[in-house]
């Protein structure tokens, strides 16, 4: 009878023993598991792109010759673009404002807002590195990219049938992804405030970079290399009465982008959308694409750009698609493009 005890009180014994086993074996995978949860949804944040480097007059005027005419790259509606080599080798662009942009902007804050937008980093932006500013001058040191602009592919280019409607549109939704960033991934959001095909850059993978993002405060009314490529409104009440540079107008600006690669022709100070609306509106196709290049069997894709642009271009700023909607689409279009 107490070996039969023993034996009874030993089979309780092993039993405890190895029920409390199960429950430690539970309570250490929870307490691991609950170590390793952090580490599993802490990401790595990226890294932050520094702000734009603040670069002496004394180096810009060594770096570009003394803005030496031979090292000019680019002419846009702010400034000249100079081709600069610094110390160290670093080959850059530098942009120098114009002066009677400067004279009319003096104190406005130039460094300040070059220091906010240039924290833009995107694969369809060109990034801003660093600024100056003296007595008289402005300058924007940007990355050297060593791309053409769209305006010369489309227009100045002898041989405008190199941009095949594949590569336009591999442009197109470069483009808007760039916009959208600008739009939507960065805070604060940046105002590109002139989307137009001569600040759209393409490398030799036809791939799009916008340029010249956010500098409209240095010239919110010139008209000059600016009309066309903004709505009406852009002009209507100044900054109280709802016009200016805004998303939608610059939502505006790539749908003239649009009818440009669609149709070869330049924006020609807005005639372009007046003669392009009611060519899409009829599906006019074969008069309003571009003659340079042979119409596709499939032309679906060309239709949607069509109305995408006409949408962009037709409506009033409140009717608009965002540039994140546009993007969309033309992203979809690219990848159905890819896989045919």
């Amino acid at each position: 009878m107490m070996n039969h005890s023993k034996h009874v009180a030993y089979l309780i014994i092993i039993s405890l023993l190895c029920t409390s086993t199960v429950i430690l074996g539970a309570v250490l995978t929870l307490i691991l598991l609950c170590k390793k949860k952090p580490v599993q949804t802490q990401e790595t944040p990226p890294p932050t792109k520094p702000s734009a480097q603040v670069y002496p007059l004394t180096n810009i005027d060594v770096a570009t010759d003394g803005f030496n005419h031979r090292r000019i790259v680019g002419e846009g509606r702010f400034g000249t673009v100079y081709a600069a080599i610094f110390e160290k080798g670093q080959i850059a662009a530098v942009k120098r404002i114009h002066s009677r942009h400067v004279l009319s902007n003096a104190g406005f804050g130039f460094s300040r807002i070059l220091r906010s937008i240039s924290l833009a980093q995107h694969p369809n932006i060109v990034p801003i590195i660093g600024y100056s500013e003296g007595p008289g001058e402005r300058i924007i040191v940007m990355e050297f990219v060593g791309m053409v602009c769209l305006d010369y592919y489309l227009h100045q280019n002898s041989d405008g049938a190199s941009l095949d409607w594949n590569h336009r549109l591999k442009i197109a939704a470069g483009a808007a992804k760039g916009l959208e960033y600008l739009h939507e991934g960065v805070a604060p959001n940046i105002i590109h405030g002139c989307v137009k095909a001569s600040n759209i850059l393409i490398d030799v993978n036809f791939c799009a970079r916008v340029c010249d993002y956010g500098l409209s405060f240095l010239a919110p009314q010139e008209k000059r290399g600016l009309l066309g490529h903004v709505d009406d409104e852009y002009w209507d009440g100044g900054l109280g009465g709802g016009g200016g540079a805004c998303k939608e107008s610059d939502v505006y600006g790539f749908g003239v982008v649009l009818l440009e690669l669609l149709s070869g022709r330049l924006c020609d100070e807005g005639r372009l959308v007046n003669w392009s609306l009611p060519l899409i509106k009829e599906k006019r196709f074969s008069e309003f694409l571009d003659p340079r290049l042979a119409i596709p069997s499939e032309i679906l894709p060309l239709v949607r750009l069509a109305k995408v642009a006409s949408a962009c271009v037709g409506n009033s700023r409140k009717s608009r698609p965002s540039i994140g909607q546009v993007a969309t689409i033309l992203s979809s279009l690219e990848m159905d493009e890819s896989m045919t």
